[in-house]
């Protein structure tokens, strides 16, 4: 399970499409939790908080315990602009 994806790649939704400028994920034995920095064609960013299953996106929840939070987390500093991001949500 798991695998590099490539960034940056383009997303389409219905109200607007863009790229997945920056990602962090970690594998776990279940699904790999993944926090991920959208960016639109219009310049504005978003986050999306999302999981795979292999290279398969998978519409559920994610849900995650404190060990692959922590994981999580130390992936998410190698990502500057969605650390940025991050750090608005909890100062």
């Amino acid at each position: 399970m798991g695998g590099v994806r490539r960034i940056p790649r383009k997303f389409e939704f219905h109200w607007g499409k863009g790229i997945v400028k920056e990602e962090a994920s970690v594998v776990t034995p279940f699904h790999e939790p993944t926090i991920q920095l959208l960016q639109y064609d219009s310049g504005e960013r978003a986050l999306r908080f999302c999981v795979y299953h292999g290279h398969q996106f998978s519409r559920v929840p994610m849900i995650i315990d404190e060990e692959t939070l922590a994981k999580l987390g130390a992936e998410v500093r190698k990502n500057p602009a969605l650390l940025r991001l991050l750090k608005k949500l909890v100062p």
